[in-house]
Order: structure tokens, then sequence, then C-alpha cells
């Protein structure tokens, strides 16, 4: 009897070892899904940073051309604008004497095709 209670105390000092053995290794693998879960967010994490800096400066190229285009054409056209203003008032006071007198100035005549009825 006492080899067969030996026995039964060496097996069911076996089974608490495997029973600790596997959750040791049920830590283990809990432990590392948690360490990959936290190196995939950070490269992810990583990543995206690397995405969004990229997007910027492309953003800031194009949007930077943009801003240069917008104030070249502002530019333009205030240059436009001032020169039609210096125009006007250059050539106003004769174009208005053009005006005037080609309104005012009547010279009555026949015209040429009018034929007199006889």
């Amino acid at each position: 009897m006492t080899s067969q209670s030996q026995g039964i105390q060496q097996l069911l000092q076996a089974e608490k070892r495997a029973k600790d053995k596997l959750e040791e290794a049920k830590k283990r693998k809990g432990k590392r899904l948690k360490q990959a879960k936290e190196e995939a967010i950070a490269e992810i994490d990583h990543y995206r940073l690397q995405r969004e800096k990229e997007f910027r400066n492309k953003q800031t190229n194009v949007m930077g051309s943009q801003g240069n285009l917008s104030a070249k054409i502002e530019e333009q056209t205030t240059e436009t604008v001032r020169n039609l203003a210096s125009s006007y008032h250059k050539n106003m006071e004769s174009m208005m004497k053009k005006l005037l007198s080609t309104i005012c100035d009547i010279n009555p005549e026949v015209h040429p095709n009018f034929r007199h009825a006889v």
C-alpha cells in the first residue's frame, strides 16, 4: 500500500508541476501578446506620424506655390488697375474735348446719296 500511495503522491506532484508549467506558459503567452500589441501600436503610430509629415510637406509645397501665385496675381491686378487709372486721368481731358467737339460742332450738308425729285 505504501508504494501505491507513494505512486499516487508522485502522480499528484507531477500533475501539480504540469499545471504550474501550463500556467507559467499561459502567463508568458499573455505577456508576449501584450508586448506584441504594444509594439504594433508603436509601429503604427510611427508610420502615421511619418505619413502625416509627408502630407504636410506636400501640402506646404502645393499651398505655398498657390499662395505665391495668388500674391503674384494680386500684384499684377493692382498694377493693371493703377495703369488704367493713370491712363484715364491722362486722357480724360482730351477725350472730353473730342466728344464735345464732335457732338456740338454740326456742319449741315446734304448727303451725297440724296437725289432731288424732279
